[in-house]
């Protein structure tokens, strides 16, 4: 944390680091480049009157009709460009810019062309002040400094007399200065901000995993399956007609314990659980350990017949992994015991009814030889589903 704040590159941190903490801070001077703009244009709108109706000076009126429309201009882009849901970084530095150029031009026309005779306050306090409205790197900021300071200097010797200018060169650079240091002091302390925000919330979504994934197999844990089971019960798209709750469990796996020891037993749960991840991405089945050698699986149906497709597809991929079970009466490999039980989508059933239910359909699977699935619902009829050749399913 101290070399975020009292580094300006950085270095420590990572460029890495930096430039994320720097995104995520600079997508906030779009929103607000849509205030300042709204707000400028409005201001800039309203006191261009005062030339036309006091001062009779129709060309200083253009110059503030100008300034306004550009910033309302900028203000449109600005609102267009947030509804977009990626926005480049590249489109947010081209609006900074022309609203410094914007501005700053107009701090520059007020204190130097419209008004020779006179200190050029108005540009100090534009400089200042435009900076300050947004979070910028270092580089950015002194790249935007050193050009208005150097076209509000060339505009000084040409336009005011020696007099006038050398303390006009000598306020801007003070003013400059200012602008640089305070800007970056609130950089420093948005991306300090920021920093601290990212870190919590990567704290956090490591204790969250911790406490809802298992260390072994890296599948969801018993504490998280609950969640989500009621979490499924609840929320389910319209074109979902059926709830799939699964409970599989691994045939004979105290024997393949004793026989091969604990070390094999737990090679084989993690072979397993890599299997029953993969269905996330492949089939969009949400899987789970919910005990020593017991996983559950939920998912969404259109057609009940799909459910096959699923066990099918399940059963060979744990049949490519060949696992070696001599103690096995089921299959000279591992093999998975599976209860499905179907639910219509929106039924008033609890999570503790539906998985109490799939656990029978479980134990009817073990009661039917396992190495199978059995599938029931309350409004299916119950049926078996046996991959006798596991190789042609």
């Amino acid at each position: 944390m101290r070399n975020l704040f009292y580094s300006w590159r950085f270095c420590t941190l990572g460029r890495e680091q930096y430039y994320e903490c720097m995104n995520k801070v600079f997508s906030n001077n779009l929103d607000s480049l849509r205030h300042v703009n709204a707000l400028i244009a409005v201001f800039v709108a309203g006191f261009s009157l005062f030339p036309i109706f006091y001062e009779r000076d129709i060309g200083k009126a253009a110059v503030y009709f100008t300034v306004a429309f550009v910033a309302l201009l900028l203000f449109w882009v600005s609102n267009y460009m947030m509804q977009k849901a990626d926005i480049k970084n590249r489109y947010i530095y081209i609006l900074s810019v022309l609203f410094y150029a914007n501005i700053l031009l107009f701090g520059i026309y007020l204190s130097v062309w419209s008004n020779p005779d006179d200190l050029a306050s108005i540009f100090y306090c534009f400089l200042i002040c435009t900076l300050l409205l947004f979070v910028n790197s270092p580089v950015y900021s002194l790249c935007i400094t050193l050009c208005t300071l150097a076209i509000f200097i060339v505009s000084t010797i040409i336009v005011k007399n020696i007099e006038v200018w050398a303390f006009d060169v000598i306020n801007s650079l003070i003013s400059g200065i200012m602008s640089l240091y305070f800007s970056w002091q609130i950089a420093k302390l948005r991306l300090g901000n920021e920093l601290s925000t990212s870190k919590l919330e990567d704290e956090r979504n490591r204790y969250y995993n911790q406490s809802t994934i298992d260390e072994l197999t890296q599948l969801r844990n018993r504490r998280d399956f609950m969640q989500t089971f009621q979490r499924y019960l609840v929320n389910y798209r319209s074109t979902d007609d059926w709830l799939c709750i699964a409970i599989a469990d691994i045939d004979f796996f105290k024997n393949y314990n004793d026989h091969y020891g604990h070390p094999r037993g737990d090679d084989c749960l993690r072979l397993i659980g890599g299997v029953l991840n993969s269905l996330k991405e492949s089939l969009g089945v949400y899987s789970a350990r919910v005990g020593g050698e017991e996983f559950a699986l939920l998912w969404f149906e259109k057609d009940t017949s799909h459910i096959k497709n699923v066990v099918s597809y399940l059963t060979e991929l744990i049949y490519e992994l060949k696992i070696s079970h001599e103690k096995s009466k089921a299959s000279p490999y591992v093999t998975l015991s599976i209860g499905i039980y179907v639910e219509r989508c929106g039924s008033h059933n609890d999570v503790q009814t539906l998985y109490d239910l799939t656990d029978k359909a479980l134990y009817t699977a073990k009661g039917s030889g396992r190495n199978c699935a059995i599938v029931k619902g309350s409004e299916i009829k119950q049926y078996k589903i046996d991959p006798s050749n596991p190789g042609n399913v």
